[in-house]
């Protein structure tokens, strides 16, 4: 992308590794951080000076901090009128797409890294385990592999360092408590059909205050609402979309799920594999420098379909289940989608375990494969 663009952004959530991808691609490019205070300071005091003194390029880490100086950087990148110049990271996603979008249109490529996916820990840290419920309990975060970190504490200070740092900065919220134990209810509706008024009564806040503390948490990339499925059908269909989180150890660590053998009775298990496998899916578009595509599909009659992959005029229906038996009756929502729906070239079930074949009606995966099928 910086061969083609004179500006690459990078965004993605808080130590998911941005800085450490950029430094290791650019080792000749400077390094600037914006968390810094005496360089943010020059940076919002003298932007002109600033960027004098990188007017051949940098990185520059947490363009969020300072969002004005993607205004000198486009009168920048435009004067010299050359590529590979600037790799901007944040870790916000509303207040740092606005900024780039008003003022580095066309001129900057926009990519987003997540944490981990599987086959990067695999490939590794073989010291770790990647059963399932191992996985979903520690969740994918790369200092908690590379620094060998409890999840159990390294996610707790996470989600504290968000909310004392991140939070503050981003909205004024009155009352901490509250928000926490929102955050808490989030949780426990993972792979939910989102209520923002069932949410709002359970919390104790009104509605208006749920839905700007789901926009909230989605610009600094805790949790995502996953689309439906719309089409120029006859047939009702739901039209509210689904809650996931980025990452399944924030989640386990949410629900107060203190270790991985926790995991394998709890009553959410199936909502957390499911997000585990979403996310891969999630993880592997990002990855290859593509948009994600995905949606689900739910009718009022109770038709579903956990996750659709669309590509180019294909859909792939994705359905995902937790046990590690197949069984016949899942296939009923891809075969139901396939038939009455759309027909599908591929139709794909993700089991827990081995699974990796080809069969009719489906082909059968598992979530460390499921990325060779779409």
């Amino acid at each position: 992308m910086l061969s083609v663009y004179p500006v690459v952004t990078i965004t993605g959530p808080r130590q998911s590794g941005k800085t450490t991808l950029a430094k290791h691609c650019f080792p000749d490019l400077p390094y600037v951080n914006l968390e810094h205070p005496e360089t943010r300071l020059f940076a919002t005091e003298g932007p002109v000076a600033f960027m004098k003194k990188h007017e051949h390029g940098a990185i520059i880490d947490e363009i969020q901090n300072v969002p004005e100086l993607t205004s000198y950087i486009q009168v920048a990148v435009d004067e010299k009128k050359q590529n590979s110049l600037f790799v901007l990271t944040g870790s916000r996603q509303f207040s740092l797409m606005g900024k780039v979008a008003q003022s580095l249109a066309g001129r900057t490529a926009i990519i987003t890294l997540l944490p981990f996916s599987l086959p990067e820990i695999e490939g590794n840290y073989p010291d770790f385990s990647t059963q399932t419920d191992e996985l979903i309990f520690r969740g994918f975060y790369p200092r908690l592999y590379d620094q060998a970190i409890s999840p159990t504490i390294g996610l707790s200070d996470y989600i504290t360092t968000y909310i004392e740092k991140d939070l503050r900065q981003l909205s004024q919220i009155q009352n901490l408590g509250l928000f926490q134990k929102f955050i808490k209810l989030c949780a426990g509706r993972t792979g939910r059909i989102l209520n923002a008024s069932g949410l709002a009564e359970d919390t104790g806040i009104n509605h208006k205050t749920a839905q700007d503390w789901i926009s909230l948490l989605e610009s600094s990339y805790i949790l995502f609402r996953l689309p439906p499925y719309f089409a120029n059908i006859s047939k009702r269909l739901i039209k509210s979309p689904k809650l996931y989180f980025y990452d399944t150890g924030l989640v386990a660590n949410l629900l107060g799920i203190e270790n991985a053998q926790q995991i394998e009775t709890h009553p959410l298990r199936g909502a957390l594999f499911e997000n585990l496998v979403i996310g891969e899916v999630m993880k592997h578009r990002l990855n290859c420098g593509k948009r994600p595509n995905l949606s689900f599909f739910r009718d009022a009659k109770g038709h579903e379909v956990d996750l659709l992959f669309h590509q180019a005029n294909e859909i792939i229906p994705i359905e995902i289940k937790s046990a590690a038996t197949v069984n016949n009756d899942f296939f009923k929502g891809i075969t139901y989608f396939h038939k009455h729906i759309q027909p599908c070239a591929k139709r794909i079930l993700v089991c827990d375990g081995d699974h990796n074949e080809e069969r009719t009606p489906a082909i059968v995966t598992n979530s460390k494969q499921i990325t060779e099928w779409v």
